[in-house]
């Protein structure tokens, strides 16, 4: 087992990918790290072995062809044997040969967890490790690997029952309930453990360090959620107050963390604090001057105030690094309706509706030629639906027979534009208020002529008849829109 760990570690940290060659190869006479362009400075190498290597045949055999596969079989293989030789009698007879035995474990399984690592195999790691937890008792290595290997695998469920066990083998670790936090917080939305773990990195004190105002800054947002999720007014006011106090105390502790003055910010907006709120966020973007988020409530914060221009060009800017951020685009749609007209503002839900193509590949092979995008088709079915005959809705037959037709209208998919804007931004993450849409401005009123998230009632059409003839068939989600769209576009002309 020594020498398969050995020669796994050279592989691993000895060898690069170019000087690897198969063991079905014979070696190379060159060395393929020489550069070719230097003429008389290659030097002819001698790899020959004095023992070749046996070649077997049969069914399930497997031969690695790269330095990575090699490793991983020799790991594979070290973690078998020290599984099968593994000494786990408590006996103080044996004690010595269980630290030896627990130390060659370990070294396989970190050796392991940089093999998968780099290849991304993390749901391998965490069954890897799985195994290993009949070393674990009291040891805090190995359990939190596991906790790390769960997390990057998505297991955030039993990634957070290992991380508890963590916290009571080191409980003065204050990374640790962090990391329960942010999963809490995130895709699990545990929102009463989150406090739990929050409220341990604070009671810490002093010897959290660092961390401390990083534990205020976890309890402040799952406040913040809490108050999301509550029903009645008078516990969203309270779980307001108890985030807004979190949040300023978080940035009392640590003046310079930029995420600090961020949340500061959004939950002064949220609270329709809006000129706090511009302090606030213009302080985090003199720590953090290309975060993205910060310069999008910014932006958000400035058409509160209806300085429509300038948010405009906060966001052009945050564009200028940032091209493909949808949460910027809707944004920039909206404005450029106010500022610009619904003509400017068509053209970049057009340049969206493009990107939403090349991320979501919602268009079909079959279909290439037909459109030169996925907008144009759209408007082709468009204008075919208003050449069609519509049914007289005064008769009583045809008013069920589309009320019908209408009612077997697919809804409009979770990753539609208006939705996709939603996604990777804190300002509507699990981790964030999402109630930052609801700021006291026209681009987010009801009854502004801009309002694109709830637009005018549009005149019923038969959806299913033109998908049936219709060449886009794989696209009815965006006919949809662009129809919605466009009826937008008539409403504002005067």
């Amino acid at each position: 087992m020594t020498i398969a760990r050995q020669l796994a570690e050279i592989l691993l940290r000895g060898m690069c990918e170019q000087s690897y060659w198969s063991p079905l190869e014979d070696p190379p006479t060159v060395s393929p790290l020489d550069d070719p362009t230097r003429q008389g400075h290659t030097i002819s190498k001698n790899y020959s072995l004095s023992r070749r290597a046996r070649v077997y045949s049969g069914e399930n055999l497997f031969c690695p062809q790269e330095n990575t596969e090699e490793a991983l079989l020799l790991l594979l293989i070290s973690e078998s044997m020290a599984n099968r030789d593994a000494v786990l009698s408590r006996i103080p007879e044996h004690n010595n040969d269980r630290i030896i035995s627990l130390q060659s474990a370990s070294v396989v399984y970190d050796l392991l967890t940089i093999a998968l690592g780099r290849r991304g195999q993390y749901e391998m790691l965490s069954e890897c490790l799985e195994r290993a937890m009949k070393f674990a008792f009291e040891e805090f290595h190995l359990w939190y690997q596991l906790a790390l290997s769960l997390m990057a695998a998505g297991k955030s469920a039993r990634a957070v029952k290992v991380l508890k066990e963590c916290i009571r083998l080191k409980p003065d670790d204050p990374t640790i309930p962090l990391l329960a936090v942010k999963l809490c917080i995130g895709p699990l939305h545990w929102l009463d453990d989150g406090e739990c773990f929050a409220n341990i990195v604070i009671d810490m004190g002093e010897k959290a360090a660092e961390f401390r105002a990083k534990g205020y800054l976890a309890i402040g947002l799952v406040y913040s959620l809490k108050a999301t999720d509550a029903s009645l007014r008078s516990t969203q006011e309270e779980y307001q107050r108890k985030a807004l106090g979190a949040f300023q105390r978080a940035q009392s502790l640590s003046p310079t963390d930029h995420l600090a003055a961020f949340y500061l910010a959004l939950q002064l907006a949220v609270s329709r604090q809006i000129p706090e709120a511009l302090g606030y966020v213009r302080q985090a973007l003199q720590l953090q001057g290309d975060d993205v988020h910060s310069l999008h409530l910014l932006a958000l914060l400035l058409s509160a105030q209806k300085h429509y221009h300038d948010a405009l060009n906060i966001i052009e800017m945050a564009l200028s690094e940032y091209p493909e951020n949808f949460n910027l685009l809707y944004t920039k749609v909206k404005l450029e309706s106010m500022c610009r007209g619904p003509e400017e503002a068509l053209l970049t839900c057009k340049h969206m509706l493009q990107i939403w193509k090349s991320f979501y590949n919602l268009t079909n092979p079959s279909d290439s030629g037909r459109g030169s995008s996925l907008l144009d088709r759209a408007i082709a079915d468009r204008r075919q639906l208003n050449a069609m005959t519509l049914p007289d809705f005064s008769d009583l037959d045809t008013v069920s027979g589309s009320s019908s037709s209408h009612c077997s209208c697919e809804p409009v998919s979770p990753t539609s534009p208006s939705t996709i804007s939603t996604l990777s931004s804190p300002l509507s993450s699990p981790t964030s208020p999402s109630t930052i849409s609801t700021l006291s401005s026209p681009l987010s009123s009801p009854t502004s002529p801009v309002f694109i998230l709830q637009p005018p009632p549009f005149p019923h059409r038969n959806y299913v008849d033109i998908r049936r003839g219709s060449a886009a068939h794989d696209i009815v989600k965006v006919e949809q829109l662009s129809n919605d769209l466009t009826d937008v576009a008539d409403v504002w002309k005067p």
